[in-house]
């Protein structure tokens, strides 16, 4: 439990600083805003690169692994999705929404509690993890949230102008580029790495930061529901789907698997605010990312109870 809470409580304490911050007029909700962009257009891009540019891609290659966490995670969007459309919401909010519900913090709360569990092994079902959602989870989830922008116009100029949105999105621009480094196998020349790297650590806590500054003064009236179904969703119906793609498709492997349980029960991504912003929901997404960070403490904690010690 202690080694939980020593994970979860900086990430609080950089959520209360922004809060505190704008509360107490040292930065504006603009300050806040513009370090949100600077996230989503830069440190954010620097860190899929550099995840993507680290581990070669067929080395990562693990077809039921990736099949189980892969169709775990989809089954959840679609979930999120008919969920939306059963309440009679909008395309983009829907795929916002189902966002949170089947993308995990893989990198900042899952991969060290999986690494306590399965030791070594927790970087391998980070880096295929991280591979399922930003090759297939973040892309397909910005894709059908542009598509809904576009409702009422033709199929074909829907498709044109969601494509043309996303060839000028920096995160899909960075899954590219980081995929395109990792196959070729080429190395990032030392200074252009250093100072990806500066960007690409400063985009946790900058995200953080802002996810505090925009809580303050949000009101949550007509939110409970929203915000109950994302955490509910991610918390609980998210690791209970990848358990069942690792029944379909079993992994020689179980300390694999143990690591992909316990990122899937990890919150959602902790800059998924800021994917919010683009599509004006900033304040439901960092409301939703609160609560299910608060609730994981517990649902994490029954996860690793659940879970047969490993040797690793």
């Amino acid at each position: 439990m202690l080694d939980v809470l020593a994970i979860t409580t900086p990430i609080f304490l950089l959520i209360a600083l922004g809060y505190v911050a704008v509360m107490g007029g040292v930065v504006t909700r603009e300050h806040v805003q513009g370090i949100g962009r600077l996230v989503v257009n830069f440190a954010l891009p620097a860190l899929i690169v550099r995840s993507l540019s680290q581990h070669p891609l067929p080395e990562m290659f693990n077809a039921h692994y990736l099949l189980a966490y892969g169709l775990g995670s989809l089954a959840m969007l679609a979930f999120g999705l008919a969920l939306a459309r059963f309440q009679r919401r909008q395309l983009t909010h829907g795929a916002i929404m189902a966002m949170g519900m089947g993308t995990a913090n893989s990198g900042f709360i899952g991969y060290p509690i999986a690494a306590m569990v399965i030791g070594p092994k927790a970087g391998i079902a980070l880096a295929l993890c991280m591979l399922i959602e930003n090759m297939v989870m973040i892309p397909l989830s910005l894709a059908l949230a542009e598509a809904g922008r576009q409702q009422g116009l033709s199929v074909s100029r829907t498709i044109m102008t969601t494509l043309q949105r996303l060839v000028r999105n920096p995160v899909i621009l960075s899954i590219i580029v980081g995929a395109l480094i990792s196959l070729s196998g080429m190395d990032i020349p030392t200074p252009l790495y250093k100072a990806l790297d500066m960007l690409a650590n400063a985009s946790a806590p900058a995200a953080l930061f802002v996810i505090g500054g925009t809580l303050y003064g949000l009101k949550v009236q007509g939110m409970y529901r929203d915000v109950g179904q994302i955490t509910l969703a991610k918390l609980v119906l998210h690791p209970l789907l990848v358990l069942l793609g690792f029944q379909l498709f079993p992994v020689a492997d179980t300390t694999l698997m143990m690591g992909a349980l316990i990122i899937a029960s990890a919150p959602m991504l902790s800059i998924y605010p800021i994917f919010g912003v683009r599509f004006s929901m900033d304040g439901l997404c960092a409301a939703a990312l609160l609560a299910a960070s608060v609730v994981s403490f517990f649902t994490i904690s029954t996860v690793l109870w659940l879970l047969p010690s490993s040797g690793a």
